[in-house]
Order: C-alpha cells, then sequence, then structure tokens
C-alpha cells in the first residue's frame, strides 16, 4: 500500500513509521475475519482493514472527522489481526498513531467523555486514590447493580482457600532476584496476584522485589490518547527499576499481560529518544510475563507438587498474552506438566471485551464480547467438570467474574498447590 505522507507528518518518526506499516498491507482482509468488532457490527470500517484505510487517509493530509475518531476508539486494541496478519502488519502500532492524529484534529469530545476519560487516567494511575475508591466501594458494593459489582470484586476470591492471606509475602532474601511491577490496579483490587506470584517464586529460591518510584505502566494513559503521558508513566518506570537492572536482576515480572506488552514496547517507543533508548530496550529485554519465567523452572515446580492428577481449569488466553506478546502454549504447557487438565473455549482467541478502559468507554460492544465469551467458557467448563476458570490479565479476570463459576489468575492456582503440599507436609 503506497502512501504519500502529507507535509505535517512526511518528516516526523510517527509520519514515516506508519507509512512504513502501511506499505506491509496487502489488502487481503485476512485480519476482518477475525476482528471482534467487525463480527459484532459488519461495518468494514470497525474491522482493522477500514480501520488501515481511514489511517491513510489522515496521513495522506485528509481531514479526520467525529466518524473516523468513532471507528478508531471502537478497536479493542486485541490485536488478533497481528496474528491473523500474512503480511506481518503491525496494526496495535499503527492504531495508536492514527488515534493521536484522529484526536489532535477533530472537535473537542463532549464533556461526558472527557470527565470518563479525565477520571480514567487520573483516578486508576493513582494507587492512593484508587485504594480509597475500592475500599469505599466494598463496603456499599451489597447494594451496587450487578454490573458495578464485578468491577468491585472482593479482595479474595472465593475460590482460594479459607486460610489464605492476599497481602502475605515471603520476607526471606535469596541470591537470586526478580523485580515485579506491582501495577496501578492490581493490588487494589485483586492483591493476592502479586502476593501469590511472590511466594511461588520463592519457594523456588528466588526473591521478588518491586521498586517503590515504579508507577503505571503507561498503556492506560497512552491508549486514551494522553501518548505523552503514558512516555511520562514508562520514563518514572525505568528510572526507578534502573537502580535494580544495574545490579543484576534476573527479570522484571508482568502478572498482568496487557502490563507486559506496553514494557515490552519501551524500547520501540523510546527508540529516538536518546537519554532513554538504551535504557528502554534493556528494559523490555528483560521483561517476562510470569508464564515464560515458570516453564524454566518446571522441574524444580514439579518437586514441589507433583504430577498426580488434580482439579482441571478452563483457561482464557488474554490477547494481551497470545496476540501482543505472541506467547502461547506455555501456561497450558506448565498446568499440564503439574497435573492439572487445562481446556480451552470455542473461539479462544476472541477478545473478552476489557481491553484496558474499553469496558467503560464502550460499555455496549464490551458486555457483547463479555457475554459471548462467557458462553464459550462455560460450556467449557461443562463439558470438562472444571470449576474454575483461569487468565493472566487483571482486566480479563475481573471482567469476566461471575457468581456461578470464579476467574482466577492460574498463578494463584500454582500457589495453592504449593501452599497444600506445604500443609501436608507440616
Amino acid at each position: 500500500m503506497q502512501t504519500q505522507l502529507a507535509p505535517q507528518f512526511a518528516n516526523t518518526p510517527e509520519g514515516i513509521e506508519a507509512a512504513r506499516i502501511l506499505g506491509k498491507c496487502v489488502h487481503c482482509g485476512f485480519c476482518t475475519a477475525t476482528c471482534p468488532t467487525y463480527q459484532i457490527l459488519g461495518d468494514e470500517l470497525d474491522g482493522p482493514r477500514g480501520r488501515i484505510y481511514l489511517i491513510k487517509q489522515i496521513a495522506e493530509g485528509q481531514a479526520p472527522t467525529e466518524k473516523t475518531r468513532l471507528h478508531l476508539d471502537r478497536c479493542l486494541t486485541c490485536r488478533n489481526c497481528e496474528s491473523t496478519c500474512p503480511s506481518g502488519v503491525q496494526y496495535g502500532n499503527l492504531v495508536d498513531i492514527g488515534r493521536k492524529w484522529a484526536e489532535e484534529n477533530t472537535p473537542e469530545r463532549p464533556i461526558g467523555q472527557r470527565l470518563t476519560r479525565w477520571a480514567l487516567k487520573e483516578g486508576l494511575t493513582s494507587p492512593k486514590l484508587f485504594n480509597s475508591a475500592m475500599a469505599i466501594g466494598r463496603l456499599v458494593r451489597p447494594l451496587m447493580p450487578a454490573g458495578i459489582q464485578r468491577k468491585i470484586p472482593e479482595a479474595k476470591n472465593k475460590a482460594l482457600a479459607s486460610s489464605t492471606d492476599p497481602y502475605a509475602r515471603p520476607q526471606v532474601s535469596h541470591s537470586r532476584k526478580m523485580l515485579l511491577l506491582e501495577g496501578c490496579v492490581q493490588p487494589g483490587m485483586l492483591p493476592n496476584i502479586n502476593s501469590a506470584t511472590a511466594r511461588v517464586l520463592d519457594a523456588l529460591k528466588i526473591e521478588l522485589i518491586s521498586a517503590p518510584n515504579a508507577t503505571c505502566c503507561g498503556a492506560l494513559r497512552y491508549h486514551l490518547n494522553d501518548q505523552a503521558g503514558g512516555l511520562d508513566n514508562a520514563k518514572q518506570n525505568i528510572d526507578a527499576w534502573w537502580p535494580q537492572v544495574e545490579q543484576g536482576v534476573e527479570a522484571i515480572v508482568m502478572t498482568a499481560s496487557g502490563c507486559g506488552v506496553m514494557v515490552k514496547d519501551y524500547g520501540h517507543l523510546f527508540a529516538n529518544d536518546p537519554k532513554y533508548a538504551s535504557k528502554a530496550k534493556k528494559i523490555s529485554d528483560l521483561t517476562k510475563d510470569i508464564s515464560e519465567i515458570l516453564p524454566t523452572l518446571q522441574e524444580e515446580l514439579i518437586a514441589l507438587v507433583g504430577t498426580d492428577p488434580k482439579s482441571g481449569v478452563v483457561y482464557h488466553p488474554p490477547c494481551t498474552l497470545q496476540h501482543g506478546q505472541q506467547i502461547r502454549g506455555k501456561v497450558e504447557g506448565l498446568l499440564s506438566s503439574i497435573g492439572i487438565s487445562v481446556r480451552l473455549c470455542a473461539d479462544s482467541h476472541l477478545c473478552c471485551g476489557s481491553a484496558g478502559t474499553y469496558s467503560v468507554t464502550q460499555p455496549e460492544l464490551s458486555e457483547q464480547l463479555r457475554k459471548n465469551k462467557l458462553t464459550h467458557l462455560n460450556a467449557a467448563c461443562e463439558e470438562s467438570g472444571a470449576d474454575v476458570i483461569v487468565s493472566g490479565n487483571i482486566g480479563c479476570i475481573t471482567h469476566l467474574q461471575q457468581e456461578d463459576t470464579p476467574v482466577l489468575h492460574w498463578i494463584e492456582i500454582v500457589d495453592q498447590l504449593i501452599s497444600q503440599q506445604g500443609q501436608i507436609k507440616q
């Protein structure tokens, strides 16, 4: 696809990158066939190929309209299209550029949208504010509608053992050390995920440490078209982590795949920044999802929990893991190796509708995707006899939470098994 960049974009890093990505597209439409929003809306402009044409028009100087912005807003950024594309089109990077251009060149959003986006950017990325709101929300949770209750989960999932302390972390030092991105909402919303990760790694003789000054990964602001704010978050993390990196930490651990795909992109985002380019690349190279780390410790884990058959699970692979990071099969392989049968549901490649803040900014589409996903997940549970659904991203876990079949992070299952074995030995 040939693109004649408009003068205002011709010599900019964004324009050059957009033209490069657009040049790979061969208009085949394979991406459209696997796009969740296209499947629901049936509009070419609500699929990747249509959105690519809209971005191309902006790049060539055609003024975007509010309709252009709407079609770009409706994109989940699930990047399923990247897994499907035979030409290697980096659609995720392209749509970020397109959204920025559309935001800068269209009339100001209605006041309701602006307030919602401001609240999401400022509220969710401030742990003190978010944790306070979460604490109040839990007090009045029983009075809330079901849709709101899902967004205010209990600190400890009902599927966890009664003895589980969601805030308990090991206080033991090990020679092997890894850094943890705590995340902006996860510590307050589902604290046991990070705690379970720390406990599992401790059992494997690895100390998980945190940098006090680290913050949100930047994805939330970046994907709400506040790219500058997202990059500021990223810079803060790089600065916070760098002393530990210089001291030789083995990895920067991600327990939320949405954060992982963002941090792994730091090297690309800062490629033209002389101050941060080399540091950002190092950070990205060190960043690993927990599903990449535990398979390297599989033998040690088997020694702890054995390989005897255990209760099975249905696994929902997050889009940010299977499409964004192109990691597939590792969770299933690891859990299977310790005796947990793993079942994927029909259309496991499709987004659940969470997609960061999408469930707030596009509630109707998000809810339809949620219902579709839960229909398939619950059917898989019924067919396999599993009574737990697992995933690897906090957005998916909270979005899919339901009364009948609980949803956990898969690392919590591993933690529970280690804990049970410890109690047996005692």
